[in-house]
C-alpha cells in the first residue's frame, strides 16, 4: 500500500506530537522515550503518537544480512499501545519510502497526522542516506514549523539499553539481563507441530513449538517458562536445542506443561522465558536423561512458584 494511502487511514482530531522508530523489543529505552513523549504532549495539550514500521529497514535495504527480530509486528503494536499513547501508526517500509528525503516525509506527517513536533533519541536519523539526523531535523523544524525534543539514551549500570544489547543477552541465555532491559520476560509463540513423540515415552510429553525462523531465539539450553493456552497460564519447562542424547541436529523448542493433559497439536501457544536452568547436554543413557528432566521440572517449578509469590 502506498505511503500516503496508509497515512490517510488516520485522522487525528487535533495536532500531534510524534516519535518515530523501529521499536524492536519495546524495551526500557523505548519506554523512557515514550514517557518523555507523553509528558511533552501533555504539557503542550497535544495528542501523542508512535510511528513505526511493519518491516525492519535492514530487511529491505540489506536482505542478505540476518538480523533476528525481538518482537513481531502484532506484539510490538500491542506493547506500544500499552504505553498509553493516543495512536500507533504502522507504515510499510519499502525501497520507495527509503528514498524519501526528510523534508518530503515529514511534510506528509504534517499533512496526514497533524504533526506539530517530534521527540527523538540522540542517535536518531531518517530519510535518504539518513540525512535527517538531529541537527538536520532542528533546522527543518524551524523552516517547517514543528518542534524537536531530543531525549538522551536510557542507561542501566553504565550500559545503554538497546535492542542490540538484548540480542546479545539472548545469545548468551542471560534471561535475567533480558528481563532487566525489557521489563518483562521474553516471549516465543507459534503453532504446536508434530514431533517424534519421544517426550511422552520419557514420561514428560512435550509440545513442539514452530517458531518463526526470523525471530531471535535464546541460547540452547533448558529454561523455566510460563505457557499461555486458551487464556490459562501453565508452569512449564522448555528445552531449546538439538537433543544431543539422540544425535539430532535440527534445533527445536520443546515445552513440557506441568499439570496439563490433552492434545496440543495444531494449537497456538505462547511461552514467557523466565530463567535459564542449565546448558543442553548429552546423556549416556535414557535413564540419566529422565532423571535430569525430573530435576529440571522440580527446579523450574521452584523458580516459578517463588516468582508467583512476589
Amino acid at each position: 500500500m502506498p505511503l500516503e494511502e496508509e497515512l490517510s487511514e488516520f485522522s487525528p482530531q487535533k495536532d500531534m506530537l510524534l516519535t518515530i522508530g523501529i521499536f524492536d523489543g519495546v524495551h526500557l529505552g523505548h519506554k523512557y522515550l515514550i514517557s518523555r513523549l507523553k509528558e511533552e504532549a501533555a504539557r503542550q495539550a497535544l495528542l501523542c503518537g508512535v510511528v513505526t514500521f511493519r518491516q525492519h529497514p535492514k530487511e529491505v535495504l540489506s536482505p542478505q544480512s540476518e538480523l533476528p527480530y525481538l518482537t513481531g509486528l502484532t506484539e510490538k503494536v500491542s506493547l506500544l499501545k500499552k504505553e498509553g499513547v493516543d495512536a500507533v501508526v504502522s507504515l510499510s517500509f519499502t525501497l520507495e519510502l527509503a528514498r524519501y528525503h526528510p523534508r518530503q516525509f515529514l511534510g506528509l506527517l504534517q499533512k496526514y497526522l497533524r504533526m506539530n513536533g517530534l521527540v527523538v533519541g540522540t542517535d536518531f536519523a531518517l530519510g535518504w542516506k539518513r540525512e535527517g539526523d538531529v541537527a538536520a531535523l532542528g533546522q527543518l523544524g524551524k523552516e517547517m514549523g514543528f518542534t524537536l525534543t531530543v531525549v538522551p539514551p536510557k542507561e542501566m549500570n553504565g550500559m545503554v539499553v538497546s535492542s542490540t544489547a538484548i540480542r546479545r543477552a539472548l545469545a548468551e541465555g542471560d534471561m535475567k539481563k533480558v528481563i532487566s532491559l525489557t521489563g518483562r520476560a521474553y516471549s516465543l509463540q507459534g503453532q504446536v507441530t508434530t514431533g517424534v513423540g519421544r517426550g511422552a515415552k520419557l514420561g514428560f510429553p512435550t509440545a513442539n513449538l514452530e517458531v518463526d525462523s526470523r525471530q531471535a531465539i535464546p541460547a540452547e539450553g533448558v529454561y523455566a517458562t510460563r505457557a499461555y493456552l486458551d487464556g490459562k497460564v501453565y508452569q512449564s519447562v522448555t528445552n531449546i536445542g538439538r537433543n544431543p542424547t539422540f544425535g539430532e541436529h535440527r534445533r527445536t523448542v520443546e515445552i513440557y506443561l506441568l499439570n496439563y493433559q490433552g492434545n496440543l497439536y495444531g494449537r497456538q501457544l505462547r511461552i514467557d522465558i523466565v530463567e535459564r536452568l542449565r546448558d543442553e547436554k548429552r546423556f549416556d543413557t535414557v535413564e540419566e536423561l529422565k532423571k535430569q528432566i525430573a530435576e529440571d521440572v522440580k527446579q523450574g517449578k521452584a523458580i516459578l512458584d517463588s516468582q508467583a509469590k512476589k
